[in-house]
């Protein structure tokens, strides 16, 4: 599974979360139950997966943690804001270079639709149809 079809589920499993729970709970609820839901889609979740950055020929451990990384393809880093702003989109962007991931997804539970909260954020070009080997 490529990471398209990956963030095509993790889409359609947030806008049902969001449905069925509503904005406004904390961070870590929606993060449990996403993975719970990404998980009975048969998709491999981590929570929580620390990503370690070298500065300087020296490797930091706790560079960050990743909200989830999903089957190892996919970033998703989870809000519960009023209002996204660039410093959430410019830290996804951080996190998906830092670990050489391609694509990332920033879910913004706190919007009233959750279409207004997803952003979709490519680390380097990401092909649609990738040619056949």
């Amino acid at each position: 599974m490529d990471e398209n079809e990956i963030g095509t589920i993790i889409v359609d499993c947030a806008i049902a979360l969001h449905r069925d729970l509503g904005p406004g709970l904390l961070e870590t609820v929606y993060e449990v139950t996403l993975a719970r839901a990404l998980e009975r889609r048969d998709l491999h979740v981590d929570r929580q997966v620390r990503v370690p950055i070298e500065y300087q020929g020296v490797i930091f451990e706790e560079g960050f943690r990743a909200d989830l990384v999903v089957e190892g393809k996919v970033i998703v880093e989870l809000k519960s804001v009023e209002r996204v702003t660039p410093v959430h989109k410019k830290q996804l962007l951080t996190y998906l270079s830092l670990s050489g991931l391609r694509l990332g997804y920033l879910l913004n539970f706190g919007e009233a639709l959750m279409k207004d909260g997803i952003t979709r954020t490519i680390n380097g070009y990401l092909d649609p149809f990738p040619p056949n080997p």
